[in-house]
C-alpha cells in the first residue's frame, strides 16, 4: 500500500491534486486511530473542502469508516433501505426522512435509518425520535430485533462510531462543512444495500451515487432539491442520481409528473423538537398539507429504492395507501412500543 505523509497530503490538497484511494486509507485510519494531530487533520479537511472531494477520496475514507464501524448484523437484505440526508441544508425544515421512515415501513419496506442528533434542522432524527418515545439507545443486537419485529431499526450514530470521536471536536471547532459530513450517510451499520439519500450541495448528486456503486450498493436514490432542500422538494425540480443494475443515470423530477402541488416549503419549519414531532404525527395522520406532499414523495423514492415499488410513481400510491389506512401511524405506535421493550430489557 503506498504512503503519504500527512505534510505531503497537505501539499497534495494545496495545489488542488487528488489523494490516491491507497493513500487515503491510510490518512483516514490516522485519523480513526487518533495518531493524526488535530492541526492536521482540521488543514486536510478544510483543504479537501476547497479542492473538491473526488469519488476515489469519498470512497476510500468510507471504506475506513465502515472498517470501524460497529456492525448491526442482518442476514437478509432483502428491500433493506436507509434514509438520510447529508444535513447541512440551513432548512430547519421538520424531519421529512424520519416521518417519511414510518409510511415505507408501513408500505412494505424495511428501514434501516442511520442518523444522529441535529446538522441542519433545529432538530436530528435522533432528537424527534426522543420526543416521540423511541428508545434510540440500543445494542446492535436489539437494533436487529427491532428491525425483525417491526421492519425499522434505528442505528444512532455515535454507538456505532466510536472512532470518530477523534474527529468530533475539529468537527465542532471548524464549524462548516467538511468531509465527515457526506461520510455518515455511506456508512449504514446494517449494510443496507438500498438508499434514499438527500445531498446539500448539486455537486455532491453524481459524486455519491459513483461512491455508493463502488461501494456495493443496489438501487440508490441521490437526491437535492432545486432550493437547497438534501430532500425531494415541492419547490420545484429535484436532482436525482440513480443507482440501479449496476448504472448512474441523472434526471430531474417535479412533484407536478405525480399530481403533486408545488409549494415553497414555508410550511414544512419546525424551530423546536415539539414543532417537528407535531408535524410527523399530523402526517401520520393523514392531514393533507404540503408536509404530507413532501412525505408521500420521499416515502414513495424510499419504496421504489427498496424495490417495493416498481417506479417512483408506484411507490407515491403505495405511500399514499399506507397513510390513508393508517397503517404508518400504526407503525410508530409498534416501533416506540417495541424500542421500549428491548431498552429496558438491556437495562
Amino acid at each position: 500500500m503506498s504512503q503519504i505523509t500527512d505534510q505531503q497530503a497537505l501539499q497534495r490538497v494545496i495545489e488542488h491534486r487528488e489523494i490516491f484511494h491507497d493513500e487515503m486509507l491510510g490518512l483516514m485510519r490516522r485519523i480513526m486511530t487518533g495518531e493524526m494531530s488535530p492541526v492536521v487533520m482540521a488543514g486536510l479537511i478544510t483543504g479537501l473542502r476547497v479542492k473538491k472531494e473526488t469519488v476515489g477520496e469519498v470512497t476510500a475514507a468510507a471504506q475506513v469508516m465502515r472498517e470501524f464501524a460497529t456492525p448491526v448484523e442482518v442476514a437478509d437484505k432483502a428491500h433493506l433501505v436507509d434514509l438520510c440526508g447529508t444535513g447541512g441544508d440551513g432548512a430547519h425544515t421538520f424531519n421529512i426522512s424520519t416521518t417519511a421512515m414510518f409510511v415505507a415501513a408501513a408500505a412494505g419496506a424495511r428501514v434501516a435509518k442511520h442518523g444522529g442528533r441535529s446538522v441542519s434542522s433545529s432538530t436530528g432524527s435522533a432528537d424527534v425520535l426522543e420526543a416521540l418515545g423511541v428508545g434510540i439507545n440500543l445494542q446492535p443486537a436489539h437494533v436487529a430485533q427491532a428491525l425483525a419485529d417491526t421492519g425499522i431499526g434505528f442505528m444512532f450514530a455515535p454507538n456505532h462510531h466510536g472512532a470518530m470521536k477523534h474527529a468530533a471536536p475539529i468537527r465542532k471547532e471548524l464549524g462548516v462543512r467538511t468531509l465527515f459530513n457526506i461520510l455518515g450517510p455511506l456508512t449504514n451499520p446494517a449494510g443496507a444495500p438500498n438508499q434514499l439519500m438527500g445531498v446539500f450541495h448539486p455537486d455532491l448528486v453524481g459524486i455519491m451515487a459513483r461512491v455508493l456503486q463502488r461501494l456495493g450498493s443496489k438501487h440508490v436514490l441521490v437526491v437535492h432539491g432545486s432550493d437547497g432542500l438534501d430532500e425531494i422538494t415541492l419547490a420545484g425540480d429535484t436532482l436525482v442520481a440513480e443507482l440501479k443494475d449496476g448504472e448512474v443515470r441523472e434526471y430531474r423530477i417535479h412533484p407536478g409528473q405525480f399530481g403533486i402541488a408545488e409549494h415553497d416549503g414555508s410550511m414544512l419549519k419546525a424551530q423546536t423538537r415539539e414543532m417537528s414531532q407535531a408535524i410527523l404525527q399530523r402526517v401520520l395522520g393523514n392531514e393533507p398539507g404540503p408536509a404530507r406532499d413532501i412525505v408521500l414523495m420521499n416515502a414513495g423514492a424510499a419504496l421504489y429504492a427498496a424495490d417495493v415499488a416498481t417506479s417512483l410513481a408506484d411507490g407515491i400510491e403505495r405511500a399514499r395507501d399506507a397513510l390513508a389506512s393508517g397503517r404508518a401511524a400504526e407503525k410508530l405506535a409498534q416501533f416506540v412500543q417495541a424500542t421500549q421493550r428491548l431498552a429496558a430489557a438491556q437495562g
